[in-house]
């Protein structure tokens, strides 16, 4: 998980453990969530484009990094579909960190 920052990571996992011990309601640990870890930024099919050429990358190759179909890749590109789930989550990480990140 990626934090917003050291103090937010604290406050987490202490929520966390109290989540585990049923101390915490499944809402009150949704609402932790949300405000301690990372957003996932939804990302514009240009901005997939631009993730996937600086890699240097087909979009068959960048489709078997994501484990999705390349025709899937292109609906995203071309703005037909948009990323969701583990799909947008990686893309936020290649994104960010690069390739390597999830290779």
């Amino acid at each position: 998980m990626k934090y917003n920052n050291i103090i937010d990571q604290q406050i987490h996992e202490h929520v966390t453990e109290l989540y585990h011990l049923g101390i915490f309601d499944e809402k009150t640990m949704k609402e932790f969530d949300e405000r301690c870890l990372t957003p996932i930024a939804p990302l514009s099919s240009n901005e997939i484009c631009e993730i996937r050429e600086k890699e240097g990358i087909s979009q068959g190759t960048f489709a078997h990094h994501l484990n999705v179909s390349k025709s899937l890749v292109s609906a995203w590109e071309r703005g037909v579909k948009k990323p969701s789930g583990a799909a947008l989550k990686l893309l936020n990480i290649v994104q960010q960190k690069g390739l390597n990140a999830i290779a």
